[in-house]
């Protein structure tokens, strides 16, 4: 089905198709490790940002399905019909939001996840307005993350634990907690997509 979509509306960059389950699955479902347990009953709630053609959000909610209520968050109106059908032929009960972050309606998430969307500030930026005390975010990075972790440190207040990427030799895991932001912490961060961190292609 994605190649099928792709072939017409350039889902993911076709030099990636060659090599699918690394680049996308894998790299997507790796994490699923990083996801807290379920706190008795309650279904826990994940937000992927700029989901594109579902990776990791869409990825982890065939992965998770008992333990998930998903929403992805997808600004591109084709991406996120493709992210609907998708949804749709696995069955899966997740939620498609054709909205930028920005103009999306607060609410807390327990999960927030991220994969080539935007560098860690802006990233930070969105997601800051769907935290709680508790909300744990797990953003996918490239070559560039300590960089990116060098400005983000500047506007924002967070514990942040890095692990290797198991898909790419040269990116990282980001997990941060306890997101507060400094003073001069950007007020709104632009539309996510416009602008990918150097090392990490979709």
């Amino acid at each position: 089905m994605l190649v099928d979509w792709n072939s017409r509306h350039n889902l993911v960059s076709r030099g990636s198709l060659d090599d699918l389950w690394r680049r996308h699955f894998w790299d997507s479902a790796q994490l699923a490790s990083h996801i807290p347990g379920t706190a008795g009953t309650r279904d826990m709630t994940l937000a992927d940002m700029g989901s594109g053609a579902g990776f990791p959000g869409l990825v982890l909610a065939a992965m998770l399905r008992d333990r998930l209520k998903v929403t992805l968050f997808e600004a591109t109106a084709k991406k996120s019909a493709f992210l609907t059908a998708a949804a749709a032929r696995m069955e899966l009960d997740v939620r498609v939001v054709n909205a930028r972050m920005e103009d999306a309606p607060a609410q807390i998430f327990d999960v927030i996840t991220s994969r080539a969307c935007a560098p860690l500030p802006g990233l930070l930026a969105y997601a800051h307005r769907f935290t709680g005390p508790r909300t744990v975010c797990l953003f996918l990075k490239g070559r560039n993350v300590g960089e990116e972790l060098t400005e983000a440190h500047k506007c924002w207040s967070m514990k942040v634990s890095q692990f290797p990427s198991l898909s790419d030799p040269s990116g990282a895991i980001l997990e941060v907690r306890e997101l507060e932001p400094h003073d001069r912490a950007p007020k709104k961060a632009s539309h996510p997509g416009r602008r990918q961190p150097k090392g990490r292609r979709r």
